[in-house]
């Protein structure tokens, strides 16, 4: 996917979908993404309109203080959206604490992870990035890498 800058929020659960749309879903093991980016730059939002498309009804918010939060969802293929606040983690060792080798083994989860450089030792080497990027007070770039 080529880089996408959003002006709205409506131009963020539209590139949001087209991107849900657009995964490989064969894997035998979960999707792991890296979010990338500063403070501000979209990264929960993107989170928020990944969960909206995937049928979540919660409420979805940063689980900075939490470190994770699980949604059950209603999409055909990935039945689970993990959603990770790495922010506050210094190691790796504490995402293992999360059961996280046994979310990844699961291939109907998707997990979006922010912070992603704090726990990049445990991270797949495969795992897709997102570089979310603040332009200004309602645009944000993102970048799928």
């Amino acid at each position: 996917m080529p880089p996408f800058t959003s002006t709205s929020l409506i131009e963020t659960q539209n590139f949001a979908r087209d991107w849900l749309a657009s995964l490989d879903t064969s894997s035998d093991s979960a999707l792991v993404v890296g979010l990338y980016g500063n403070l501000g730059s979209g990264k929960t939002t993107f989170t928020q309109s990944i969960a909206k498309e995937m049928g979540v009804r919660d409420i979805v918010t940063s689980p900075t203080f939490v470190i994770e939060k699980i949604y059950e969802t209603t999409h055909p293929h990935f039945k689970r959206l993990i959603h990770i606040d790495a922010y506050r983690l210094e190691k790796a060792a504490e995402l293992q604490a999360l059961n996280f080798e046994e979310l990844v083994s699961n291939p109907h989860n998707l997990i979006l992870i922010e912070w992603p450089e704090n726990v990049k030792e445990i991270l797949p080497e495969n795992h897709l990035k997102i570089r979310c990027e603040f332009i200004g007070e309602n645009s944000r770039r993102f970048e799928v890498q």
